[in-house]
C-alpha cells in the first residue's frame, strides 16, 4: 500500500503532537478489491485511490476503505478534496457534508482526521508542525507552485498556530521528463528559478519538485524530499506516461499526545 511512510508518535510525557504520513503506491495488499487483483496491463491496476478517473467505483472505495483503515479513521474522516490546480486552501474541521469543495490544500487541526492529496505527476505536499499540532495536505502541479499554492497553505498553517513547519515532498514526475513550451518555462521560472530545467531531449522542461522545494525553504520549512519519477517508476501511476491512468496519495493525520485529544 504505502511506498514511503513515517509514523512518529507522540512523545511520552510532551504535549507534542505525533504524526503520521506516508504516500501509496500502485501496490496493494490482495485481499482488497480492485488490488492486486487486477491485471497489470489495465490502467487502474493496483491500489488507485482516484475516483474521477473512469475505474469502478465500488473498487475505489474499497481502496480508499483500506487507506483509512491503515491511519486509524473511519472511511468518512478520511478527507478528499475536489482538486483543481488552483490555489484554494480549505481548513477542515470534519468530514464534508456534501461533496468536496474546489481547494488544492487541506489544513486541519484535528487528530480524528486524515488528510489526502491525490497525483499521477503532480507534487504532493505534506506538511506538520507538531508543536502546534496542525498539519496539511497540499496538491502542487504546474499551475499551483507558479500561482503560490505553497506560500497559501504555509499561511493557513500560520493561522492554526503553526511556528515550526516540516515538509515531506512525495514523488512527481522529474523535470527530465516534463518537457513543455518555452514560454510555459520562462512563467515557471519567473516564480521559482530553479524549476527551469531542460528535458531528456534537451528541450524546454519544468521541475515543478525543484520549485516546490524552493518555495517551502523560502518560507524557513525544514524540507524531507522522497525520491522518486512517476514517469519513470512502474510503482505509481503517471499521467505523462499513461494518459489513462489511476491515483496514489500522500495522506497526513495528527496523533494526540497520550492522555490528549483535539
Amino acid at each position: 500500500m504505502f511506498i514511503w511512510r513515517e509514523q512518529l508518535p507522540p512523545r511520552p510525557g510532551a504535549a507534542e503532537f505525533g504524526v503520521d504520513r506516508g504516500f501509496t503506491g500502485r501496490g496493494a495488499d490482495p485481499s482488497v478489491a480492485g488490488g492486486a487483483d487486477r491485471a497489470a496491463t489495465q490502467p487502474y491496476a493496483g491500489f488507485n485511490l482516484g475516483a474521477h478517473v473512469g475505474d469502478d467505483l465500488d473498487r475505489v472505495e474499497a481502496n480508499r476503505a483500506s487507506l483509512a483503515e491503515a491511519v486509524g479513521v473511519t472511511r468518512d474522516r478520511l478527507v478528499f478534496m475536489h482538486q483543481c490546480h488552483g490555489i484554494d486552501v480549505e481548513v477542515v474541521d470534519g468530514p464534508w457534508s456534501g461533496a468536496a469543495p474546489p481547494a488544492d490544500g487541506l489544513v486541519t487541526g484535528r487528530t480524528d482526521l486524515a488528510l489526502a492529496v491525490l497525483v499521477a505527476d503532480c507534487t504532493p505536499v505534506l506538511l506538520a508542525d507538531p508543536a502546534a499540532g496542525v498539519v496539511a495536505a497540499v496538491h502542487a502541479g504546474r499551475p499551483g507552485m507558479v500561482g503560490g499554492i505553497i506560500g497559501r497553505a504555509v499561511d493557513a498553517m500560520h493561522d492554526l498556530g503553526a511556528m515550526r513547519i516540516r515538509a515531506t515532498v512525495g514523488p512527481s514526475v522529474c523535470g527530465r521528463c516534463y518537457e513543455v513550451p518555452e514560454d510555459m518555462r520562462a512563467r515557471a521560472a519567473a516564480t521559482s528559478a530553479v524549476s527551469a530545467t531542460v528535458s531528456w531531449q534537451g528541450t524546454p522542461a519544468i521541475d515543478v519538485a525543484a520549485g516546490v522545494v524552493d518555495q517551502l525553504r523560502a518560507r524557513d520549512v525544514t524540507v524531507d524530499w522522497v525520491p522518486g519519477c512517476t514517469r519513470e517508476s512502474s510503482d505509481l501511476y503517471s499521467y505523462r506516461r499513461d494518459p489513462v491512468t489511476g491515483r496514489f496519495a500522500g495522506v497526513i493525520r495528527l496523533v494526540a499526545p497520550q492522555g490528549g485529544h483535539r
